[in-house]
């Protein structure tokens, strides 16, 4: 027997809602306490309100290994002296055997994840129009859908100074043409997104950077790409996910602010989105919540990767989710903001270099759909109840009355107020912010 005719996972049947009652047994050791996929939280469907996706690069493409250590994940394409092509259709076909078994509506992927690379960008190009084929069959066998691809712009030498930023314009050719393959692709896919993550946009030492020449060709490569969605008639959002400081020491996309002051710059503000993931908001000196409000209140929030980091460390560990508060107060603000949109919960999460067993991508997704869930839930009791919102709003609430408009209007300037305050012997009281009462407030929803 073929290692492709083996099941690669020891589950054949997909994971269901138990509800509370469902305890682990031998027959059926998983199963989902808290997500409910037609519940219906907020007038939509729990599937619709999260929209988890899987990501297949920390899924099917990491070996295991770290800076100290060689692969540990024996995965049969993995195989040295395989047919490449061969071993990725076969990655394919393990990847929507996961989906099924998950249940999970979305999935994403890097060029580079799914197909090799070839002698030449034609052939490597042509490697991953061959398995979108493929996924194409899939998808339309199972349902399950694309929630954003993007190109491999990092990992090759040739890209050791940047894509877009590198020196050489060839390389900055040379990463537009992959990224024009990876977008039609994904616009061919029905991809709901298009994610730029400029792995590599950034410097080590200003000794050998001209900064305002490489954001330059930072901002021409973003125009780029908007210019070719609108030629295909792409209808899905462009993304950019910030990221700070890993893997050059300064990059150009740090955090939700810094993106934003460079789609500013360039005119591009209305075109691009972020995708907010919670380790980059670790790494940047960040919360979570932050990050999403932020971009939020800047109009540019995208999309998702629904991961953790260890805080005892400074680099990005890409942990499944397993901190409810965490979670809950991030989709609290999600909610808020009227939803993912387009966007989506991707699991930008990988299984701990020892988690060797297939099984363990089920047990590692499964929970972490579970806990998104259940914090879907505890922040949808945190909007009905309205209590977090009325403190906001009694905060803020002379900003709604006579004078709080005539300032945000423009009709009052700085003499006008200066006079105010003089005639009317201004001299307001501080008021409490009252944290620890909102604090236990949050807790006592958990």
């Amino acid at each position: 027997m073929s290692s492709r005719s083996k099941p690669f996972f020891s589950l054949r049947e997909p994971l269901r809602f138990e509800g509370q009652k469902w305890k682990p047994s031998a027959k059926r050791p998983l199963g989902y306490r808290w997500y409910d996929a037609d519940r219906k939280v907020l007038g939509q469907r729990m599937e619709d309100q999260l929209r988890f996706a899987v990501c297949y690069w920390h899924s099917f493409v990491w070996p295991g290994s770290d800076p100290f250590g060689g692969d540990t994940f024996e995965r049969p394409w993995h195989a040295p002296g395989g047919d490449p092509m061969a071993q990725a259709l076969h990655k394919a076909d393990v990847a929507f055997d996961l989906f099924r078994l998950l249940r999970t509506p979305y999935f994403t992927f890097h060029d580079r994840d799914i197909a090799p690379e070839g002698r030449t960008l034609a052939e490597s190009n042509a490697n991953v129009r061959c398995v979108g084929e493929h996924f194409a069959k899939k998808m339309q066998a199972s349902g399950v859908r694309l929630l954003w691809g993007t190109a491999n712009l990092f990992s090759h030498r040739r890209y050791m100074a940047g894509a877009a930023t590198n020196p050489d314009p060839e390389v900055f050719a040379y990463a537009a043409a992959q990224v024009k393959n990876a977008l039609e692709l994904t616009n061919d896919l029905s991809g709901a997104n298009y994610v730029l993550w400029g792995g590599r946009e950034g410097y080590e030492t200003l000794l050998n950077t001209d900064l305002k020449r490489e954001l330059d060709q930072l901002g021409r490569f973003m125009s780029l790409v908007v210019e070719h969605k609108h030629k295909i008639g792409f209808a899905g959002t462009i993304l950019i996910e910030p990221k700070p400081g890993e893997p050059t020491k300064h990059q150009y996309d740090f955090d939700v602010a810094t993106v934003y002051g460079f789609l500013r710059s360039y005119g591009l503000e209305k075109e691009i989105k972020v995708n907010i993931e919670q380790n980059h908001a670790l790494l940047a000196g960040h919360t979570f919540e932050h990050e999403i409000a932020l971009a939020q209140a800047l109009g540019v929030f995208g999309s998702i990767d629904m991961n953790r980091g260890d805080e005892l460390l400074g680099w990005d560990t890409d942990q499944f989710p397993n901190n409810l508060p965490q979670v809950a107060l991030a989709l609290y603000h999600v909610l808020r903001g009227g939803g993912l949109g387009t966007g989506g919960l991707n699991f930008d999460a990988k299984l701990r270099r020892q988690s060797i067993d297939p099984d363990d991508l089920i047990v590692g997704h499964a929970h972490a759909m579970d806990l998104c869930a259940r914090a879907l839930l505890v922040a949808e009791t945190m909007i009905d109840d309205g209590e977090l919102a009325k403190q906001l709003r009694a905060r803020y609430s002379g900003w709604d009355g006579k004078l709080g408009r005539a300032i945000l209007s423009g009709k009052q300037t700085l003499a006008d107020l200066a006079a105010r305050v003089d005639r009317d012997k201004l001299d307001p009281p501080p008021r409490s912010g009252r944290q620890e009462h909102l604090e236990a407030l949050l807790n006592n929803y958990l």
